[in-house]
């Protein structure tokens, strides 16, 4: 299994400074706005497993 990708940016400040926080996985701390985030992944959307015919039309 791979590694989960980090992010590029601060979702508050926008800025890249980003290193991983001790709080746990996807836990991150960006140094330029002293904020700590938390990354989670929640599931699939339903409406994402629709499937459509060649035409682009729902099936």
């Amino acid at each position: 299994m791979s590694e989960r990708a980090a992010p590029f940016f601060c979702p508050y400040c926008g800025d890249e400074d980003l290193r991983p926080n001790e709080e746990g996985h996807g836990a991150w701390e960006c140094g330029a706005c002293n904020r700590a985030f938390q990354l989670k992944f929640l599931g699939l959307l339903a409406q994402g497993l629709r499937r459509t015919n060649g035409g682009g039309e729902q099936i």
